[in-house]
């Protein structure tokens, strides 16, 4: 029989509760579905579509999962990014319903629908879904499990615990960081003295059993690659050094959860420890999943990958508390009530609802704002959009104008300086070209090296492919000129030949990539390798004040083939060609660039008139074009021209 715990009703929340979230729920899925429609994928989602076309248990950094869910969604609507957010999508959206589920045995219809319309108010809650990411169907499978062990030892019915153990089992298989929704559950299991009688009944092992299936994934791969996978998410994701950051959990917590609803969530979890202590084994067991989850990435905090521990990993923290929350909304609105009255106290109320739900329309919208590059930019500047997901189309337009231009043959191999990058040109080009990376970086630093190499997709792989000829490309904007000067010796001691091709500028130039012909993998290399130049702005300094005649002066260096001209630019105009050619062999000195063609004559220098130029704050850059025809920007000044 259900358990109903019922509390006095308040005014405000008892307004159509239903009506609130379904009105919610299609706001929330139009917005998600347009995103999804329209935004590029980001690199964890472009990770696991690749993984995808190459089926297997686990993955360096994951099990199956989200590679199972992404081919799913591409199998039914082709190779797209909303393909493959599709089953995403709707996981995320049914975390609203879930919750209803959860709450509908234990608490009134009414506060049941008021948990599920809650869960809209928790921005990263409400956002789940849009990006096909771990998240979802960790926190998708943590809720199942929840419901089905709660209604497991409440009826103590076969079927109940056979369902748990596969919720488990799905969870595990889907990341790592479903072990803290294990080992809450065992710790209810162990602390509740009416749960001890389960112990000696064939259901929990039963469940045991199957979360024991969804365990072997995890276990084959690591002890088939020497722990890459657990050595990546216990070590080398995390410093393990003390970081005075990490002490500002929970205010950057109380900013993106709103101050008044974090507040009530962890009265709500004070109220639940309180109860599940008087012997309420229901409200015990919400509140030590919340315990475990929201505790545990506090304390870790100040040690590890504290940028994800301080985002979004405490939300599988709080979605046990929204089933309980309607109770401490309520008792909060009567003390209220009867401190201040009806009136305010149903404010602050609205208040406390009304933020929430709009951080989730600020959450969702500020994620579109990358497919409004070109409208946005010009209103708000340069280098504040983020681009992951924006610009990868028209760079997948001009790569096939590239190959066309450049005669390639279709067995002929495509190569880039980072996996994502390479991940992007896979899903748009399919099967047609072999794609490979030669990422020593990104690719480390995401948990993923390991899985290219038993791809096969890495430099290891491309070293396969002797004799055979390559686009290469660059991304950029990624780069630092040393990090791309490293990306460029790497590539040229692989190929006979490297020829510099073309430049690629998108949303104003955040978005960079340069293009190469690359020719006879695995032979000796001849010729120079076409280094990009690396420059410096010796005068004027940072926030001069420019008057009369001045120079712009400093020095540029290029160890592949030598700087062809180097120019003075203002506000994106140029100004002049900066007489090249001066001695510096200090430069030479300093820089080790005796491999320079022009060395030691590095120097340059343009005198012009500030009478001549726009009054007030301006940007002055140089801009070099090597021998190669590859452009680079350097020293970047604020000036103000009097």
């Amino acid at each position: 029989m259900d358990h109903h715990f019922s509390i006095p009703s308040s005014p405000f929340l008892a307004r159509h509760p239903g009506r609130w979230l379904l009105t919610g729920l299609l706001v929330v899925l139009v917005l998600k579905l347009l995103l999804a429609w329209n935004l590029d994928l980001y690199s964890d989602e472009i990770f696991y579509w690749q993984a995808s076309t190459r089926p297997a248990l686990a993955y360096s950094d994951l099990p199956f999962m989200s590679a199972l869910l992404a081919g799913l969604g591409t199998a039914l609507l082709g190779n797209s990014a909303f393909g493959v957010r599709t089953l995403f999508l709707l996981m995320g959206t049914s975390i609203p319903l879930l919750v209803y589920w959860l709450a509908r045995p234990l608490l009134p219809r009414q506060q049941a629908l008021e948990a599920s319309a809650l869960a809209l108010c928790l921005p990263l809650c409400a956002f789940l879904g849009l990006l096909a990411v771990p998240d979802v169907p960790l926190l998708f499978f943590g809720l199942l499990l929840t419901g089905c062990l709660e209604r497991a030892t409440r009826h103590g019915t076969l079927s109940w615990w056979l369902a748990a153990g596969v919720a488990a089992a799905l969870g595990i298989s889907t990341h790592y960081r479903f072990a803290p929704w294990l080992l809450a559950a065992l710790i209810f299991m162990l602390v509740f003295r009416p749960m001890h009688r389960h112990w000696r009944q064939p259901g929990l092992w039963l469940a045991a059993a199957i979360l024991a299936l969804g365990l072997y994934p995890i276990l084959a791969f690591n002890l088939g690659n020497q722990l890459s996978g657990v050595d990546y998410h216990l070590l080398e994701r995390h410093p393990w050094e003390f970081q005075a950051e990490g002490l500002l959990h929970i205010v950057k917590q109380a900013g993106l959860v709103t101050p008044l609803l974090y507040a009530a969530l962890i009265a709500t979890l004070v109220r639940l420890l309180r109860a599940g202590r008087a012997g309420d084994h229901r409200r015990g067991l919400f509140g030590i999943l919340a315990l475990v989850n929201l505790s545990l990435y506090l304390v870790l905090a100040p040690w590890s990958d504290n940028t994800r521990t301080s985002i979004h990993w405490p939300l599988s923290g709080y979605l046990p508390l929204l089933v309980f929350l309607p109770e401490t909304l309520r008792k909060l609105h009567a003390r209220l009530t009867a401190r201040h009255g009806d009136v305010v106290a149903g404010r602050i109320l609205k208040t406390t609802l009304g933020m929430g739900f709009a951080g989730t329309l600020v959450a969702l919208l500020g994620m579109g704002t990358q497919s409004l590059q070109d409208t946005l930019r010009p209103l708000i500047g340069e280098g504040v959009l983020s681009n992951k997901m924006a610009g990868w189309r028209p760079f997948v337009a001009y790569t096939n104008q590239v190959l066309q231009a450049e005669h390639l043959r279709p067995d002929d191999l495509l190569v880039t300086d980072n996996y994502y990058t390479g991940a992007q040109l896979a899903l748009a080009l399919g099967e047609t070209r072999p794609v490979f990376n030669i990422d020593m970086d990104k690719s480390i630093r995401d948990g993923r090296a390991v899985q290219y190499e038993i791809w096969r997709t890495n430099l290891t792989g491309l070293r396969d492919n002797s004799g055979r000829s390559a686009l290469f490309i660059t991304e950029d904007s990624t780069l630092t000129v040393p990090d791309k000067l490293a990306v460029l010796e790497r590539v040229c001691a692989e190929f006979q030949h490297l020829e510099f091709l073309s430049q690629l500028s998108l949303l104003g130039g955040e978005k960079r990539f340069s293009y190469y012909r690359a020719d006879n993998v695995g032979a000796s290399p001849a010729g120079a390798c076409p280094l990009p130049s690396l420059g410096w702005v010796d005068a004027p300094e940072d926030d001069a004040r420019l008057s009369g005649n001045f120079s712009v002066s400093g020095w540029v260096i290029n160890e592949g083939l030598g700087v062809d001209r180097v120019e003075v630019e203002l506000d994106g105009e140029t100004l002049g060609e900066a007489q090249y050619g001066q001695s510096r062999p200090d430069v030479v000195a300093a820089m080790s660039a005796e491999d320079d063609p022009n060395a030691p004559l590095l120097g340059y220098a343009l005198t012009l008139d500030a009478g001549t130029l726009p009054s007030g704050r301006a940007r002055l850059r140089i801009k070099t074009t090597g021998k190669s025809g590859e452009v680079q920007y350097f020293g970047d000044r604020t000036v103000f021209v009097e």
